[in-house]
Order: structure tokens, then sequence, then C-alpha cells
């Protein structure tokens, strides 16, 4: 990594404002490599030097990646200043830019990215990678061979352009029929309409997977872990438009 100031080092770890920090290290309550740092300019690097704060190591993390069973209720957003949102529910990090790759409903659960990892965010969300995302779905009475189809085609939900052909797989019919159903683009309230547009409607709805990144079931809804290194790793194999 590139040389970075002292305080921007430890804002990015969360340790602090810049303002604040500053003062801190102008107060000598920071130590680089076992000495007394001098001035919130000094450069670092992270690679190598020991930083620590009032005897505190803090160690540099350059990007982070959480998956989250994200919990009905709770807003796809960095911050709100009246409702709780998804980054309320990472309480152990070390970088304060996280924020989650794409959104979900507030009434949606399910699968959320969540990292500060930008360049791979653009990548997954850009409407010319057409990844895919896979939800399970509860809708109001049975499919019908018909709606089948017409996700299979592509439908008009309003728009200017038809939607890209996705899949309706039935795992249960009948009233409330189990569905998961797989798009790969991220309209606005896309599956809701689709759903409306087959003249049904969305009971409940979960994303299971994000392009090769699925939910792990052993996760609670409203809990979160780190990325492993092989869910990283397929994440940048796919934006790198490699074969999984």
């Amino acid at each position: 990594m590139k040389p970075i100031r002292l305080d921007k080092y430890l804002a990015d770890m969360g340790a602090g404002s810049r303002s604040q920090l500053r003062q801190e290290i102008r107060k000598g309550l920071v130590q680089v490599n076992g000495e007394t740092a001098k001035t919130p300019d000094q450069k670092i690097n992270p690679d190598q030097d020991q930083v620590a704060l009032r005897g505190e190591r803090i160690a540099y993390v350059s990007f982070e990646y959480y998956m989250l069973n994200k919990p009905a209720g709770v807003l796809s957003a960095s911050r709100d200043r009246k409702e709780k949102t998804v980054l309320d529910l990472i309480a152990e990090h070390s970088r304060k830019d996280l924020f989650p790759v794409g959104r979900l409903d507030k009434d949606t659960e399910g699968l959320l990215l969540i990292t500060n990892d930008g360049a791979l965010a653009h990548e997954l969300l850009h409407p010319k990678k057409h990844v895919n995302k896979t939800y399970f779905a509860r809708l109001t009475g049975p499919v019908t061979p018909q709606m089948v189809q017409a996700f299979a085609e592509g439908m008009d939900i309003g728009d200017e352009t038809l939607t890209r052909p996705g899949e309706l797989r039935i795992l249960k019919n009948g009233p409330q029929a189990e569905t998961e159903i797989t798009i790969s683009e991220g309209r606005f309230h896309q599956i809701k309409r689709m759903a409306k547009a087959a003249s049904t409607e969305v009971l409940y709805l979960k994303r299971l997977c994000m392009g090769p990144l699925c939910l792990d079931p052993a996760l609670a809804c409203g809990a979160y872990r780190p990325l492993t290194q092989e869910e990283k790793t397929a994440l940048q194999r796919l934006v790198r438009n490699e074969t999984i």
C-alpha cells in the first residue's frame, strides 16, 4: 500500500475524527513503531509500521466484507436519523466507511453484502454485468405455466423496456405458492412489480444469492459474519468475468 498520513490512518480505522486525532497526536498519545508521534502528517506504511493509540495497537485494514442476513424492518442504508439501518447491525468492524452493496426493500429479508470496496460494488451492480440474484418468494395463489413463461420471456412492468428474462421455479404450489425467482437486473421493486404483472402478489421475499455469494443457512436473521476467502475470491472472479 502507498504511505498515508497518520491522522487518516487512525480515522480510517474509526479511532475518531481527523480533528480529534490531530489533538491526540499532538498530546503525545500516539506511537509509531514504539516511538511517540510528533505530527499528524507523518507518513505511515500500513504494511510495515505499527501504530498505537493510548497504548492500544491499531492495525490497518484496507477492505472489509461482511455477509448480513437482513431482517425485515431495517433500511438498506449506511445511516438514517430516524430508523435502524443495516450498518447499525454490524457491531464489530474496523472501517468506518462500510456500505451495503445494493439495497433490499425495508420489508425484504436475506442476503446483503456489506463492504467498503467501492470497485467491487460498482462491478456487482453495473447493469451490463447482469449478475444473477435469487430470491425465495411466497406468492398469493398458485403459480400457472403461463406465469412461468412470462418470467422467462421478460415482462412489461411499466418501464421503457421489458425486463430481462428471469426464472420462476415452483417449490410448493397452492394458495400461497412458494417459489424461487432469479433475475439479473436490479430495477426498483422489480420482483414485486413482476409478480403484479403476472396477476399475483408477493407475500414474503428473501434474497438467497447474489452471483456466487449465497446466504449461509446457519446465519440467523439479523446476524452477520465476515466473508470467507473462498467467497471473496469467487466475487472477484465474477467481476473479472472469469469462469467460476
